[in-house]
């Protein structure tokens, strides 16, 4: 038996849980600040869609940042294409006291409900040139991305120069609800 799709209906993605640390080498006192991308035919259905975590230290047991910070959020839609993902951009404080990007990264809201640990790998830009990293080592400003939701997409990613500098984990609980109306089975 199959259902027919029932004019604006939509199916339901809630996912929960929270940015729960971090691992960068030679940095302390980093924070976090996130948003989500998703499709135009995506919207928020209920939950903040961008947030700053506090300032953290380094422990001394594990080397880990622990910010703990929560996320609840759900989204509406009625095509799966432009899968919601979390972006997550890595702030500290330089020896000048001003704010640099130490990292960015991004991950997909899991497309199966339960509980699932990512481990997102966290990229900074890099200086294009000599004279603009003997600049900006010089100024103390570091290249930084105007929208960090660019990290989510993949048109004009390939002409950056990124090196890797850590790792966040994210925890999310999923719910899906909905998802047999437009004919997609979830395990």
């Amino acid at each position: 038996m199959s259902e027919q799709v029932v004019s604006g209906s939509v199916f339901c993605v809630s996912a929960s849980g929270q940015i729960e640390s971090a691992q960068f080498m030679g940095f302390d006192n980093i924070y976090c600040k996130y948003c989500y991308k998703y499709g135009n035919d995506w919207s928020v259905a209920s939950g903040l869609e961008d947030g700053v975590s506090q300032i953290t230290r380094i422990s001394d047991d594990n080397q880990l940042f622990v910010w703990n910070f929560p996320l609840d959020i759900a989204f509406k839609s009625s095509n799966p294409f432009g899968w919601p993902q979390l972006v997550l951009s890595v702030y500290g404080f330089d020896f000048f006291g001003n704010d640099v990007v130490r990292g960015y990264g991004s991950v997909h809201i899991p497309p199966v409900p339960g509980t699932h640990r990512k481990r997102v790998p966290m990229f900074a830009p890099q200086s294009s040139s000599l004279v603009h990293r003997w600049t900006s080592w010089f100024s103390g400003r570091k290249p930084e991305f105007i929208d960090p939701k660019v990290v989510a997409q993949s048109e004009g990613r390939e002409v950056i120069r990124v090196s890797s500098n850590g790792y966040v984990t994210v925890v999310f609980n999923v719910v899906l609800k909905d998802f047999h109306k437009y004919g997609f089975t979830v395990q």
